[in-house]
């Protein structure tokens, strides 16, 4: 006989309800509008941090808070757009709450991408042993594949590789077709869309043939793996259930899709950013990223970070005032303790020269009152506004580095290396092993071309090369003992691998350079980086991911006792602040540049380079402007402030304007007065 069941609720203990005892006195260590963003709870937060806000500080604060509230740390995804950056937040975040920490997921989009795919991209076509393509590599395979289309042939000249690297690349990280980036963007190379178009399809299946993937495509597969496989996609989401983003201004809209897919078992989204300092568009970031993040994650909770720890109040009343004019916008004003200070200065120069000797003139003046030089930024829109001032600055034995030039990874000697230690762990790899056979002597690009399709179709790529005579005969045979002594070498370091190579590469880098005693240094300097790794595979993904910066080619060792002033384009300095800062060409049509005139888009964004600019000081901000410039490229005669400065009221600013000593005919030292 079937009895009816009923049932009874058993109550809770009480115990289980407490709130769990916090090991930091957070409410003493943060702001109240930090406190707020850090203690939120569960759902998706936007973060507004305004300039020197203590940005990284609430994000460290809120990684603790979470270990400490009892989320186990395997459960948070920091992600950031530098591997320093996430290294120092979860180091920082170690020092509040201890070695838990360790724990947590930090990287970059793309190194945390590398990660998943290697782990679970079976189930889209991605083996787990693919090879990562830097830039340069890629641009290489492209051409490759150009040759095999006959793209080379054509009348019309066709884009370079870099160009169509570009198209390609804009593509996937703005989620828009190659035809539309073709015409919006480079629409005088309208008429080879349908070659274009071949090329771009001969690149993606090259690279999947090969096991390659280049930079962009670990995002673009992991938001194909996201999409395809929904155990994966559930078992990557319910893993990282706390998601903190960090720069979300500068996210593309691939990224932005990568980050709503990773929640998609939760919503616990905590991006940081400010909309305010969105200036990367053309590397294909989205202003709308930020903006539309509340309707990507509906119920958001938006936190505002005003109080600024950076500068005094009379430089921030000037960078409110620039950004009230904005168009589309997060309002905030921000605010500071440091009440007193300089007024921000507008110093109009007769000319370019006046405006160089004006800024050196008062890098002295600043030095004598105790700013030492490594504390002085001069900054500009683009890199070539400094040129005169460069030539100034040596004249007057003031010593400058200016932020820029080719980065470690991306020069000559560098990548030839590397393409020889890449052969040996991936045979596979084809950009690699046109690079290498390209610097034996007497091998041509038809001759490489030849003894790549010969080295695809065996096993021993030594053979080939050894069954080759003529004037490349004896330098194939070296490069065919240089490898093979590497090749089925698993167990060695990868220290050993270079270390192996450079001997072998050493007499090539001589025959090529002229400069190689300096090229030898950062050989050197790969080696030492080398030997902090494990194994081949992870220090070649490294380097592909998160290259290291600074190459001592064209860079003069410093005098150990020297400082120097820093000359930086506005895009290179965000982020860093100086006890002074110039601004340097604040006129219209160079700032912002006579480009953006035409669009709306591109004027907000060069108007958040100017606030970014400014918000870079701590003390001391200067703003100079040349009137009477003719511009050759637009042809224009350049003759006011930039527009940006035309709203602001007087009483934000000191309006200077240079005056020669001695009058108009003495070009001698420049002298300066109010008006």
């Amino acid at each position: 006989m079937e009895r009816e069941v009923k049932t009874y609720v058993l109550k809770r203990p009480v115990e289980e309800v407490v709130p769990r005892k916090l090991s930091i006195d957070y409410a003493a260590a943060l702001n109240s509008q930090q406190l707020a963003a850090v203690s939120a709870g569960e759902g998706p937060s936007l973060v507004i941090a305004g300039a020197g806000s203590g940005k990284t500080r609430t994000l460290v604060y809120r990684v603790a808070y979470l270990i400490d509230s009892g989320i186990d740390p395997s459960n948070i995804l920091l992600l950031t757009f530098t591997r320093k950056s996430a290294q120092e937040m979860l180091a920082r975040a170690g020092d509040l709450i201890g070695a838990r920490s360790q724990r947590v997921c930090g990287g970059t989009f793309h190194s945390v991408a590398n990660m998943l795919l290697r782990r679970y991209g079976r189930s889209i076509g991605v083996e787990p042993g693919f090879t990562i393509l830097d830039r340069g590599d890629a641009e290489d395979l492209i051409a490759l594949c150009r040759a095999q289309l006959g793209l080379n042939e054509k009348d019309k000249r066709f884009p370079r590789k870099g160009t169509v690297m570009e198209m390609i690349s804009k593509s996937a990280n703005t989620l828009r077709s190659l035809d539309d980036i073709l015409l919006e963007e480079f629409s005088h190379f309208a008429d080879h869309l349908e070659d274009l178009t071949k090329l771009q399809t001969a690149y993606h299946a090259a690279k999947r043939q090969k096991q390659l993937l280049d930079y962009d495509d670990l995002l673009v597969m992991l938001r194909q793996l996201l999409e395809m496989d929904q155990p994966a996609r559930m078992a990557i989401s319910s893993q990282y259930r706390y998601i903190l983003v960090d720069e979300y201004q500068d996210t593309n809209r691939l990224q932005a899709e990568v980050i709503r897919r990773l929640a998609t078992t939760h919503n616990n989204v905590t991006v940081v950013g400010d909309d305010s300092q969105s200036i990367y568009a053309f590397r294909g970031a989205t202003f709308k990223n930020i903006m539309e993040f509340p309707v990507l994650f509906p119920g958001t909770t938006i936190y505002k970070l005003e109080e600024n720890y950076r500068s005094t109040q009379p430089i921030l009343d000037l960078a409110n005032c620039i950004i009230d004019e904005a168009a589309e916008k997060y309002t905030k004003r921000l605010f500071t303790r440091k009440l007193d200070g300089p007024m921000p200065a507008l110093v109009e120069a007769a000319g370019e020269n006046a405006q160089s000797r004006f800024i050196a003139q008062k890098i002295l003046e600043l030095r004598e009152e105790g700013v030492p030089l490594s504390e002085v930024a001069v900054l500009f829109r683009s890199s070539f506004h400094s040129f005169d001032l460069e030539i100034e600055l040596s004249r007057k034995g003031l010593p400058f580095i200016k932020r820029g030039g080719v980065k470690f990874i991306e020069t000559a000697h560098v990548k030839d290396l590397l393409a020889h230690v890449r052969v040996v762990a991936n045979p596979l790899d084809t950009v690699s092993w046109h690079r290498v056979l390209m610097l034996v002597e007497g091998v041509g690009p038809k001759k490489a071309q030849d003894l790549l399709a010969a080295i695809m179709k065996v096993e021993r790529p030594s053979d080939v090369l050894r069954g080759v005579s003529g004037r490349s005969g004896q330098g194939l045979k070296n490069l065919a003992n240089a490898l093979e002594r590497l090749a089925g070498s698993e167990d060695r370091q990868p220290a050993e691998h270079v270390n192996h190579i450079y001997e072998y590469y050493l007499p090539i880098l001589k025959e090529q350079y002229d400069d190689y005693p300096k090229r030898t240094r950062d050989l050197d300097h790969l080696h030492t980086i080398a030997e902090g790794y494990p194994g081949i595979d992870e220090f070649l993904a490294d380097l592909a991911l998160e290259p290291p910066d600074g190459s001592a080619v064209g860079i003069e060792a410093p005098d150990r006792d020297d400082e120097r002033l820093v000359l930086s384009t506005i895009h290179s300095a965000k982020g860093l602040e100086w006890q002074c800062v110039f601004v340097i060409w604040v006129v219209d049509g160079r700032f912002p540049s006579a480009y953006s005139f035409l669009s709306d888009d591109e004027l907000e964004e060069e108007r958040r380079l100017f606030y970014v600019a400014v918000t870079r000081a701590k003390r001391h901000l200067f703003m100079t402007y040349p009137i009477n410039v003719y511009d050759k490229a637009s042809g224009m005669l350049l003759s006011k402030p930039s527009r940006f400065i035309d709203h602001v009221s007087s009483d934000l600013l000191d309006t200077l304007a240079l005056v020669e000593e001695g009058g108009r005919e003495d070009w001698g030292t420049p002298r300066y007065q109010d008006y």
